[in-house]
């Protein structure tokens, strides 16, 4: 039973050599597994077609790979795909795999569930269960980049961290699922092209400053004062707008990195000119681009989608201040694949019920 054994995937290099070493191979054995987990995205140990019986038996006897699969997908009308992935455990999480004209982009998850419970947020509905692995975390991206060649014979060109859960509450495995999917000896993929969103944990966007981090960070802002912000946030509560712009200004001073704001934009709630002068106010403390979002409706939501013309003339005025001002449409609304539409809801597998709900 895989209870019983170690996950591999959570060894380092040197402890596969040691382990190599114990058992009589050569430390170049231990390597060709370790590029057989990372660099080849094995999801068994009989996968490593070059290493002998002996050494796959040992390797079985006392570990496991955590392996993610892909359990169930649906193609959306505009060619977006939703994939539900099921764990070695058998929890289901969800990602995305975005086409347009000039980029893929993979959205992934970071933990199975989530707990910080925003209220136009399906995912937020579901219980946390539990934080993804690291290498559960590379593993999307794994299946998401064959899954893009499969369909659209191109690579991945971006990877943001805007599937299910709060990536900075799975710090840890986050970054080192982010180290296995830009290192060499995995998949290679620049940091730049990744993009970790948060609901605004102030602490933790201290600590990426502290180390450096060379992926995108995105603030899922949404409102602009307190009062608005935790109506819908109960993470501001404890993490104010006062508390996130220190954070965000000790962010970027420590990596010089510009940081993108996210504003899904609500009918009478967040879409005036009053809001988009709050948003623009809140935009001096550091260098930011903002995405404005399309609301996607979710069951027994209480917001609506804006009006277009206040889309519209909300984005004109931030951009007469000379921000900068993206308006995103949302894809995949038909299978639920939408920001926020994630919630292991549609698709024909009974286990999502059973797991999340």
């Amino acid at each position: 039973m895989a209870s019983t054994k170690k996950n591999i995937r959570e060894l380092t290099l040197e402890q596969i050599i040691a382990i190599m070493e114990a058992a009589g191979e050569k430390k170049f054995r231990a390597k060709q597994v370790y590029e057989w987990i990372w660099k080849k995205g094995a999801h068994s140990f009989d996968d490593m077609k070059n290493i002998s019986k002996k050494v796959i038996d040992l390797l079985d006897t006392e570990f496991f790979i955590d392996n993610i699969k892909i359990s169930d997908q649906q193609k959306s009308n505009d060619e977006t795909i939703k994939c539900a992935f099921t764990s070695f455990d058998n929890h289901i999480t969800e990602g995305v795999l975005i086409p347009t004209t000039s980029r893929i982009t993979a959205c992934i998850s970071s933990q199975v569930g989530c707990s910080l419970a925003c209220k136009f947020c399906a995912t937020g509905r579901l219980k946390l269960m539990r934080n993804l692995t690291a290498g559960e975390i590379y593993d999307q991206v794994l299946l998401l980049t064959r899954l893009s060649h499969e369909h659209y014979d191109q690579a991945l060109s971006n990877i943001v961290f805007m599937g299910m859960g709060e990536p900075l509450l799975n710090y840890k495995n986050m970054l080192a699922g982010i180290e296995k999917i830009t290192s060499e000896e995995g998949l290679g993929i620049s940091p730049k092209r990744i993009t970790v969103s948060t609901a605004g944990i102030a602490k933790m966007i201290k600590k990426m400053g502290d180390d450096e981090v060379k992926f995108n960070l995105a603030l899922s802002l949404h409102a602009a004062n307190d009062k608005k912000r935790s109506e819908i946030m109960e993470i501001n509560d404890s993490n104010n707008l006062d508390a996130l712009a220190e954070s965000l200004i000790y962010f970027h001073q420590k990596t010089g990195s510009r940081i993108t704001f996210e504003y899904i934009i609500f009918k009478d709630f967040n879409d005036t000119l009053a809001d988009a002068r709050e948003l623009a106010d809140f935009c001096k403390n550091v260098p930011v681009k903002i995405n404005i979002i399309e609301y996607n409706p979710i069951d027994q939501g209480e917001f609506q989608q804006a009006d277009k013309n206040k889309v519209d003339a909300f984005a004109e005025f931030l951009e007469s201040l000379n921000l900068v001002v993206n308006v995103r449409r949302s894809r995949g609304k038909d299978i639920d694949a939408a920001c926020g539409q994630l919630a292991n809801k549609n698709g024909s597998i009974a286990l999502k019920e059973r797991v999340l709900k």
